[in-house]
């Protein structure tokens, strides 16, 4: 259901896509087409409470101190090799619960890209991994006839929040942009911590 959540959204947006930055992205999408297969098996044994906690504690702290820290200087070292690297990680953790966007944007911020560079490479890269990923999981029997009512809500849900979105990004600046991505980053750490710990302790 993310996984096909996240990919209506990049549909629905691709019209308004900033154009390729073809250069830009390979390496990512590179590493990103390689590490869909790892997600997709690592999928059916994953602890998903413990994974979202991990991950929603990285936002929660990270996101914030970037935030505050607007004057750092950007990241230059690593060059492509770096970003397929980064791109690797969005490719596992699209198969393993369609997070592709997240590892990527907070390295573009780090980078210090320009918003256009920004949305050319997340939105180009989600597309391109999350369908790839769905694929995966058709071809594999995760998804079945029973999720199509399912993915029938989705659809509608999606349309006014990524047309929306979609509005907002023509007339932003780019510090805006960087406190809209982080801020948005940051909630949904916090969302995935109120979600997921609460099954933790459930546990002890």
């Amino acid at each position: 259901m993310v996984v096909f959540g996240a990919m209506t959204g990049q549909l629905l947006a691709v019209h308004g896509a900033a154009r390729l930055q073809l250069e830009a992205v390979l390496a990512d999408l590179a590493g990103g087409f390689a590490g869909i297969p790892i997600g997709v098996a690592i999928l059916p044994h994953l602890d998903m409470h413990l994974f979202k906690t991990m991950l929603g504690a990285l936002l929660a702290i990270w996101c914030p101190v970037m935030l505050l820290s607007s004057r750092l200087p950007p990241v230059r070292v690593g060059g492509a090799l770096l970003n397929g690297v980064i791109g690797v990680t969005g490719g596992i953790m699209s198969g393993f619960g369609g997070f592709s966007g997240v590892i990527p944007t907070l390295w573009c911020t780090l980078r210090r890209y320009d918003k256009d560079v920004q949305r050319s490479i997340i939105q180009n890269f989600n597309l391109a991994i999350l369908t790839t990923t769905m694929a995966g999981y058709i071809a594999s029997g995760i998804v079945t006839v029973k999720l199509l009512p399912t993915f029938g809500l989705i659809l509608p849900a999606m349309l006014i929040p990524t047309l929306l979105g979609t509005r907002v990004y023509i007339g932003i600046s780019e510090t805006a942009f960087r406190q809209i991505v982080l801020s948005l980053l940051t909630l949904s750490g916090v969302a995935m911590l109120v979600s997921s710990v609460p099954h933790l302790f459930g546990r002890i």
